[in-house]
């Protein structure tokens, strides 16, 4: 019989999911081993067969298991990205300043040499409607964040771009905390302009620089508070 904690109270789904995402993660079964029978699996949570096809729907979803059809479902991974990435979420600004940078980077250093005129007008628009946005902040920030979006995209590399939005509310979080927070130098529109001009130039070396110095200041600000 497999072992699993019966389900007493909460969300049903939500709690097999946990129930069974910990079962992969302590390895109670091992990436490519196939899992029990649903009905297996229902008798050991404790939750109807309707229940157990929903968990494992989730699973699947987010990459752990696989149901091949007719044969079963799988562990395809121990490990949950969309876990992951709450767990980055709860991470220190620096750290997330910190990967904002090494994405941001190689992404500048990509479109130097990849944009297409699509991706350099696009970039173009957001930076204009980010300098006429003027002191209307939550509007600054929506454009602020579209112009570094268009930059990832005008490197035209699928796996960044998804670890990009995989990233994208850490993101976000860090754009807004430097534009709110008054103790962290808030990157200006020239310094962004000067970005896309390297872009725009194909300069892959001074794109690179300028990405990495976006954010340097709020990097030092946040050191020199630490300290």
């Amino acid at each position: 019989m497999t072992r699993l904690t019966p389900i007493r109270r909460g969300s049903l789904v939500d709690t097999a999911i946990e129930s069974l995402r910990n079962a992969i993660q302590t390895s109670q079964w091992n990436v490519g081993e196939r899992l029990p029978v649903e009905a297996e699996l229902s008798e050991a949570l404790g939750v109807s067969r309707n229940t157990v096809r929903e968990a494992v729907r989730v699973l699947a979803h987010v990459g752990m298991l696989e149901t091949r059809q007719g044969d079963g479902t799988y562990v395809r991974s121990t490990r949950d990205p969309g876990e992951a990435l709450r767990r980055a979420s709860r991470s220190r600004l620096r750290d997330q300043l910190e990967v904002r940078v090494m994405l941001e980077a190689e992404a500048a250093g990509l479109a130097a040499a990849r944009r297409t005129r699509d991706d350099l007008d696009e970039m173009t628009r957001a930076l204009d409607e980010r300098a006429a946005a003027g002191s209307d902040l939550e509007l600054r920030i929506r454009h602020d964040e579209r112009f570094h979006h268009a930059l990832v995209e005008a490197a035209h590399n699928p796996a960044l771009l998804e670890m990009y939005r995989y990233f994208a509310q850490s993101i976000t979080d860090t754009i807004q905390r430097t534009e709110q927070d008054a103790d962290l130098p808030e990157p200006s529109q020239e310094d962004h302009e000067l970005l896309l001009a390297a872009i725009r130039q194909q300069n892959r070396e001074r794109s690179i620089a300028l990405a990495r110095g976006l954010l340097q200041p709020s990097l030092t600000a946040l050191d020199e508070a630490a300290q």
